[in-house]
């Protein structure tokens, strides 16, 4: 495993020119980074992909039982993003984030032994409060080895990930094709591996020291840090757009278009494929507050043109609708790469140094509640309205990307040292 690991951390010389292409990050902690994301985001992917299907025609549990033993899980994780973070900012972000890694193994390993709901339960908690309080670690240690240039880095590891997780989809896709135990118990060991794998990847980087807190600093201050709260509400309910083209999109193809059911997948790998190639590009320039919000101001008007064409979808023939639909899956895509490059400017550039972790744990409780609350918002407006709901679920990403500006302004004004903030 170390020999492995040393050939992906650091590769032969003749890499150079993927350095100099900005393919491969130089030699040293982000490229450590790099590696580790690809890794763990190949595991998940696999995990995303095959996860319910492995709950009910391997382990044998119920749909119902399956939806609402994830749905805890989701509930429970959000609780440990912020004091998770916290521990991180003060103990060291390296140290927890390994810890979590490990939790995470071992919770996915025990998954194949799981034959009733409650031991289900249970070990998917437990697995998603890993994940929360690993997302909440992580954040320190990318701002700590991000570098002079924090806002390109930030989009390279999202290009990674996103590209590791279309190559753990293919796997899962394979042994889904199989659809048999061995098949399914081959992916949940995989998953559990590459944890162990990016533990031994994330054991290269040095460990950060906690940076000093302020005098007469409080300890939840992210919590009390009201224009922060008031930036991730809006990207609490901005990230309603990342279920759109995983859960509306499927179920509108399916019920209320004539357009070919392939095309389910299809629209994921152009999604995905876009993202991919062009995160890194579309980030370049939203390194401050005011940049930043005019990129969440534009990603809405980008939601909304994209729900727009996959509204009028529903009265095409198959052969237009999957055109026009294309088009929309792009559109999204553009508001997607503005509004994730957007968000993750604010989330470090409106946190302090010191209390990365706890400010990076809130975001994701955000996030987290827009993933509780999608599904149910999107079969509301989207599926059962139709097409009208889409234009209204696109009008609330618009209005919200209007408002952005003004509330990061007023986070800005607010920061007690604007150029620490930076």
């Amino acid at each position: 495993m170390r020999a492995a690991v040393t050939s992906l951390a650091t590769p032969p010389p003749h890499s150079s020119w993927l350095v100099a292409r900005g393919l491969v990050p130089e030699r040293g902690p982000r490229r450590v980074l790099a590696v580790a994301t690809f890794v763990n985001m190949v595991g998940i992917g696999v995990f995303m992909t095959s996860a319910v299907l492995f709950f009910t025609r391997s382990v044998g549990l119920p749909l119902a039982q399956v939806a609402l033993g994830m749905g805890i899980a989701a509930l429970v994780g959000m609780l440990a993003g912020i004091p998770t973070g916290h521990l991180a900012d003060r103990r060291g972000p390296r140290e927890i984030y390994l810890l979590t890694l490990v939790v995470r193994a071992v919770t996915t390993a025990a998954l194949i032994f799981v034959h009733t709901f409650w031991p289900f339960v249970v070990l998917v908690c437990l697995n998603q409060l890993a994940q929360s309080a690993g997302g909440a670690s992580r954040g320190p240690l990318v701002r700590g080895f991000g570098g002079t240039n924090l806002a390109r880095f930030r989009a390279y590891l999202r290009s990674v990930a996103n590209l590791a997780g279309a190559c753990g989809a293919l796997v899962a896709g394979a042994a889904v094709q199989l659809d048999t135990r061995a098949a399914y118990l081959t992916l949940i060991v995989g998953n559990a591996v590459s944890f162990v794998a990016c533990a031994a990847v994330i054991t290269r980087l040095p460990s950060l020291p906690p940076i000093a807190v302020p005098h007469m600093t409080g300890r939840w201050i992210a919590l009390k840090d009201k224009p922060y709260m008031a930036v991730t509400v809006l990207d609490a309910v901005m990230g309603i757009q990342g279920q759109v083209l995983v859960f509306a999109l499927p179920v509108w193809i399916i019920s209320r278009t004539d357009a070919p059911r392939w095309f389910v997948g299809a629209a994921v790998l152009v999604n995905t494929a876009l993202v991919a190639a062009l995160q890194v590009r579309a980030s370049r320039g939203i390194d401050t507050g005011p940049a930043a919000g005019r990129a969440m101001r534009r990603s809405g008007l980008a939601f909304l043109v994209g729900m727009a064409l996959i509204a009028a979808t529903s009265t095409m023939p198959g052969w237009l609708a999957v055109t026009v639909m294309t088009m929309g899956v792009a559109a999204h895509t553009v508001g997607e790469l503005w509004h994730t490059a957007g968000s993750l400017e604010l989330q470090f550039l409106l946190a302090p140094p010191h209390a990365q972790g706890q400010y990076t744990g809130v975001a994701g409780l955000g996030t987290g509640l827009a993933n509780v609350a999608a599904p149910s918002i999107l079969s509301l407006l989207c599926i059962a309205w139709g097409a009208p709901g889409w234009l209204l679920m696109g009008a609330v990403f618009v209005a919200v990307g209007l408002v952005a500006p003004a509330v990061v302004r007023w986070g800005q004004r607010t920061r007690p040292d604007p150029a620490e903030a930076v």
